[in-house]
């Protein structure tokens, strides 16, 4: 019987160490990128659910004009009512 050569492998078994630093420094921009968008979307949220209490406060701000002055127009600017036509000039002034 003949005797089997062992074949040596000539492909390379690791990257160079500068291809390394460049693919850790890639991976680990990408993970800060990544991490940053998960606070800007967890402030998202925080915001949406602020917006959504305020609109709830205003409803009932609303309501409750709608009580003590009627179907009006309310100036955000000055605090001045404008009444409709078909409302009475004074219900509960």
């Amino acid at each position: 019987m003949a005797k089997k050569e062992k074949v040596v492998d000539l492909k390379p078994q690791n990257i160079t160490d500068e291809e390394l630093k460049n693919l850790q420094n890639v991976v680990n921009s990408l993970n800060r990128v990544q991490m940053e968008i998960g606070n800007i979307e967890s402030r998202k949220h925080g915001l949406l659910h602020q917006i959504t209490a305020m609109q709830s406060q205003m409803q009932t701000m609303q309501k409750t004009f709608e009580e003590i002055y009627g179907k009006v127009d309310i100036s955000i600017q000055d605090g001045s009512i404008t009444y409709t036509e078909d409302e009475q000039a004074d219900k509960k002034n």
